[in-house]
Parts: C-alpha cells; structure tokens; sequence
C-alpha cells in the first residue's frame, strides 16, 4: 500500500502497478482501461509517491508475475545485477535527478542499461517533464550497423515507405525513388504490403534488392511481413534483408500477433545466417506502440506506457537494428489528440534510448485524431533535437495503403537542414558521390530505372 497526505487529503495505492498508472500523464487510453487518475491532485499524489519508490522494489514487486508471463521471465532473467550495483541506491525520484545532471555521461547511462528494467525506466519517465525527457534521451547514444550506421550523434536518418494499396510495384517504385532523391531511405526502405500472399512480398523483396545492389546503395531493405512469411522466404533463398515483427509487452499480447520469443529467437538466427549486411550484422527490425496491448485486451492491467516500456526489454534481447515506436497510429481511444500524442513520442524515445535500443518513432494520426499536420511538425523537430534514430518518410506525408498521416521525405529532408543533421555517414557519402546531397537531380540514372 502507498499512501500520500496533504492538507487533510489522503489517497492510497493499493499496489505498485496502480501507482505506475495513476502517475501517468493523463491519456485516454488509460481512462478506456480504467486506470486513469480521476483527478489532477489524485495524479500528482501518485507522482509523489512514485518518486519515494526504490528502484530495487521494482525486482521484488513484477506487475505480472514471474511464472504467468514470458517477458517477465526475461525482464528478471536477463537483468545484470552488478551493473544495477551502481544505482541500486537510488529512489525513482533521486534516479532522475541523476540522470539529468550535466555530469553524468552518455559513458555512464551505456554501462548501466542492462541493470535497468522497463517498470523502472516508464516509473521515472512519469515524473519527468517533456524537456527533461529530451535532455536525457541526447544523452543516449546507441549505433547500430547493417549495411550502414545508424545512430550515431549528429544524424538522423528515415525509412522509405513506399506503400501501395495494390501492392503494385511499379507505384511501389515510383514513391522509393523519389525518396531517394529527397536523400531519404538511409535507415531502411520498408514496405508495409497490402497482402500476405509470399508469392507477391517476395516480387517486392526483389525489387527492393535489385535497385539497392544495382545502384550500390548503402542502406537496408525490409518488407514488414509476418515473421512465418519471412521465414517462408528465406527458406525459398528470396534475398531478405531485415526480419520484422510487432512486438508488444505482455506474452498475451505477443499471442495475440501469433509469435513467442522462441520464434522471435528463431527469426533472428535465420537472418543472421543470411550475412548480408556489409559494415554489421545486426539484422531485426520491430515495431511498437502505445495502446496495442490495451487493444489487444491483453495489458493485464498495466497502464499503456509502462506495457509499452516492456515491449522493448523483448526488442533488445534480439539485438535489433531498427526499433519503431508507431505513435498515434491506433487512434483516438488510445493517444486522443497531438498533445498526448506529443508525450508519448518524447516517453518512447526516453525509454527505448535509455535501454540500449536503436530507437525511430513513426509520428502519425488518424483522420478521427484530434491533430494534425502542424503537431507532427513540432514534435518532429522535438525528437530530432533528442537524439532520434530516424523517422519515416511517406510520400505527402499520407499513407494511401494504411490510410494514415505521418511525416514526408520533405519534412525529413528540412529537419536535417534546420538542425545541421546528417544521414547516416555512409549513405551520406553515397549522395555526395550521386549529386544528391544538395537538391533533387531529376535527371539521376534512378529516374530512367523506372523505364
């Protein structure tokens, strides 16, 4: 039981899964589930009371139990217990206080993100500002390198997303190369496909690495298929780049997107015996989201962010090149309008850093979304100044296949210019090379590949 007492008012926690809730930033998938705060002071007191919490209550006290859920095996089983040493003092509160001191180093945060588990990170992202947020998420730097490097300080890279609602591959085409003299596309050129059907990802993974290896691009593709059709493929030798699969943060909500982490582990070795990355080989691609386990009917309780926050301790125990964090994507119910979809970019990105991931944010709504283009824009800008991997590049900004809003290769493109930002080096250079680094060259060889 947590209590909290002020001016005659006292309200109790009856345990450390409701205070995690009742200290969340209002969102409304929250009160959809529940477990929202009913009042700003109710907030507030949970946010005091959370901040007395000792990190080390957070491995004694799980939210799901040890024995009824996976992810919780592994959160407790692969946590390093010499690095949590060198905080095991700490409060929640006084670990934030920590980790926006000036002194303390992006050197420091990397020694100690194994010692950390996702209930402790979503705890002390609760009771910090938007900008605090920020400030600690630059401080996280976490490369990664497949057949280039992503996220080094000083970049920010995109993906291409080339959707097509007919899965036609000249359309498809169409959208990549004119991402490609945006000079986007260095984090990956990843297709969601209108169908399941192997037959037909398999004709765009060709596509895809045919216009890569014949131009010699320095970058990744990826067709964001089921991890079983990915698997089929490689079976059949299609040439696949990155395994994808949504990821989510309880073993119900895994169930509910037909995987365990023993099929995650078997996609991961099957990309791996592939040796197609040229500078690394760390070759998995996941996507999250605030919300999925709620929608699922499978957060066992848990507030959406803090689910959310447990979705990545699944993410690096595979060692992934690109983790994605889609916010906004599944609508009002769960993130209501560009405020609360603004904080849950800027928690995404805290959490996922603070933990060692390579971590993008697709910013997106829905047309029933209480935002719009202008949101994206300032929290584009917030999280390039945080230190975010990469973003997507959708052509417009409107996704005709998924029938959402995200971001544009223009918007990527003046982000970089406006913030002094690079792609990554290699890709970077391959522009440079191409004369694409400047402008758009519209009479580029891409153009006649088309033909």
């Amino acid at each position: 039981m947590y209590r909290f007492t002020k001016n005659n008012s006292t309200f109790l926690f009856p345990d450390l899964k409701t205070l995690l809730a009742k200290a969340t930033p209002y969102r409304s998938g929250d009160a959809l589930a529940g477990l929202a705060a009913t009042s700003y002071s109710e907030r507030i007191a949970a946010q005091y009371c959370l901040a007395d919490v000792p990190l080390g209550q957070f491995l004694q006290d799980l939210l799901i139990p040890y024995e009824e859920d996976e992810v919780s095996r592994l959160i407790i089983d692969s946590h390093d217990a010499v690095a949590f040493q060198l905080i095991s003092g700490h409060t929640v509160g006084s670990f934030r206080d920590w980790l926006l001191q000036h002194t303390t180093t992006t050197q420091e945060l990397q020694v100690i993100k194994w010692g950390l588990t996702p209930e402790m990170v979503a705890a002390v992202s609760k009771i910090m500002r938007n900008q605090d947020l920020m400030v600690v998420a630059k401080k996280c730097i976490n490369p990664t390198r497949f057949r280039n490097t992503l996220g080094l300080a000083g970049h920010f890279s995109s993906r291409i997303q080339p959707n097509h609602p007919a899965d036609d591959l000249k359309g498809i085409g169409i959208s990549l190369i004119e991402g490609l003299l945006y000079g986007c596309g260095d984090a990956v050129i990843g297709i969601n496909p209108a169908s399941d059907d192997p037959r037909q990802i398999a004709q765009i993974n060709h596509l895809l690495n045919d216009l890569i290896q014949r131009f010699e691009i320095p970058t990744q593709a990826c067709v964001l298929t089921h991890l079983t059709t990915t698997l089929q493929l490689i079976e059949q030798q299609v040439p696949v780049d990155l395994v994808f699969q949504s990821i989510g943060g309880t073993e119900k909500t895994n169930q509910s997107f037909g995987i365990n982490l023993s099929m995650l582990q078997e996609g991961l070795e099957a990309g791996l015996s592939l040796n197609r990355g040229s500078v690394g080989n760390q070759c998995m691609y996941f996507e999250t989201g605030q919300g999925s386990s709620l929608s699922a009917q499978a957060h066992a309780g848990i507030d959406q962010q803090t689910c959310e926050a447990r979705a990545y301790a699944v993410a690096r125990k595979f060692n992934p090149l690109l983790v994605n964090s889609v916010v906004g994507f599944i609508g009002p119910e769960y993130l209501y309008d560009g405020k609360q979809i603004n904080r849950a970019a800027l928690e995404d990105l805290f959490c996922g850093k603070l933990l060692g991931l390579p971590m993008g944010l697709d910013l997106c709504y829905t047309n029933h979304a209480e935002a719009d283009q202008n949101d994206m824009d300032s929290i584009l800008v917030q999280i390039a100044v945080a230190g975010c991997g990469f973003v997507m590049g959708v052509p417009g900004a409107d996704d005709v296949m998924l029938n959402y809003q995200s971001t544009s290769y223009h918007d990527v493109q003046n982000t970089q210019r406006l913030l002094g930002l690079k792609p990554a080096p290699e890709f970077a250079s391959w522009l440079e090379q191409h004369g694409l680094a400047a402008e758009i060259n519209r009479s580029h060889p891409l153009i006649q590949y088309l033909k």
